[in-house]
């Protein structure tokens, strides 16, 4: 009777209830947020792995390596390999084929996700998550959702809103929370942008008698907050985003907006100010009269219209076109451009998105014995420490 008791209790032992996890994260903040995201939405343990990057590193050339990173600097990567890798961006695809590799050598099995669009081939990944903007094909292993995944949930912005009550009370509501992105591909967000986002803003709060809660974000430049501070009259709450800031407001912001207003150039804010359920205005940032003449031209400039022109005439999958990410969002009734009027209200949108990524994630270990779909466990998340030598 022991004897058989004992051998049940060395099976309990071994019994693993959840994969082991790893999220690799990159120097973009938008898509750390995708990952940690999917990473936390999951349930399952995760450990974090940070990188620093060598600089001109051919990325797209390497295949299994970490000859794209500085290991001393970076994240230890050693046994026990783990049994799902997390992931996005160019910089962070050979580092997750690497482990791969030397997980195989040891016959144990890795999966890769990689969330929005990798630049090797799709069947290199177990999934891939994609949005509308990277146009990517329909493969089995390739799932395509409307929006990018969030961490906006009810708990963390009412958890925010009180965190920053005290500080933002002397505000009038209606508050207008002005979420503020940056140039990239063919957006130019440059002191006139900022001078025209802010006299719209402004106008737009006095007609409501409301306040403004601007932030900027890591895409913004020097200066263009001080364009906006040079316009603005309106009772008015200015953060500038630097590297390192632990109290962000960003989320109080979601949490204490009436109406939101998102720069054209990013999709993970947009998404993010979506997920609220609150009216959603976008600013566009391809309006011509925002464009400088020739004398005025410079390098940012000079970089987006040769997007504009890899947009027309080069393969689909060197550029992404995020105004597919805003016509849909427009078209289901979850955003306006800013200028414009919802005609029956905000259409507040399902985002089963995340739900979808779950269930496929989930899916890759049908066939092991970890915790069944749908149990969740509470979420564990461990920090590794850098690695101290080479």
């Amino acid at each position: 009777m022991w004897f058989l008791f004992g051998n049940a209790l060395k099976r309990e032992i071994s019994f693993n209830p959840y994969p082991k996890v790893w999220v690799l994260l990159n120097q973009r903040a938008g898509e750390n947020t995708q990952v940690l995201a999917l990473a936390e939405a999951l349930g399952w343990p995760y450990e974090v792995k940070r990188f620093t990057y060598r600089t001109g590193v051919p990325y797209l050339c390497l295949q299994a390596s970490l000859a794209g990173i500085i290991k001393a600097k970076s994240d230890s990567l050693n046994p026990p390999w783990p049994d799902l890798i997390i992931s996005a961006g160019a910089r962070n695809e050979p580092i997750c084929r690497w482990v791969q590799q030397e997980a195989k050598k040891l016959g144990h099995q890795v999966r890769l996700i990689h969330i929005g669009r990798p630049w090797n081939r799709l069947d290199k990944f177990d999934l891939v998550i994609t949005t509308p903007q990277y146009r990517l094909p329909q493969r089995p292993n390739v799932l395509h959702n409307s929006l990018t995944l969030h961490r906006v949930t009810t708990a963390r912005l009412e958890i925010e809103v009180q965190r920053w009550q005290s500080r933002l009370a002397h505000l009038p509501r209606p508050r207008i929370a002005v979420m503020i992105g940056g140039s990239s591909g063919p957006y130019v967000l440059d002191e006139k942008a900022a001078r025209r986002l802010a006299n719209q803003v402004n106008e737009l709060a006095r007609k409501m008698g409301a306040s403004l809660l601007v932030t900027t974000s890591a895409r913004t430049r020097p200066g263009i907050l001080d364009a906006i501070k040079n316009v603005v009259t309106v009772p008015t709450y200015f953060f500038e985003w630097s590297q390192g800031q632990k109290d962000n407001p960003y989320y109080a912001f979601l949490g204490m907006a009436d109406h939101i207003i998102v720069t054209g150039d990013s999709v993970s804010m947009l998404t993010e100010a979506v997920a609220t359920g609150k009216p959603v205005h976008i600013f566009d940032l391809l309006d011509e009269s925002d464009f400088p003449s020739l004398r005025d031209w410079n390098l940012e400039t000079m970089r987006a219209c040769i997007y504009r022109w890899a947009m027309q005439w080069m393969p689909r999958r060197l550029t992404r076109d995020v105004s597919l990410v805003h016509q849909r969002v427009i078209r289901e009734g979850q955003a306006v451009w800013l200028g414009q009027t919802f005609v029956n209200g905000p259409r507040v949108s399902s985002l089963k998105d995340k739900d979808l990524a779950i269930a496929r994630v989930r899916s890759l270990f049908y066939d092991r014995e970890f915790t069944p779909v749908g149990k969740r466990v509470k979420p564990v998340v461990r920090e590794t420490k850098p690695a101290m030598t080479a």
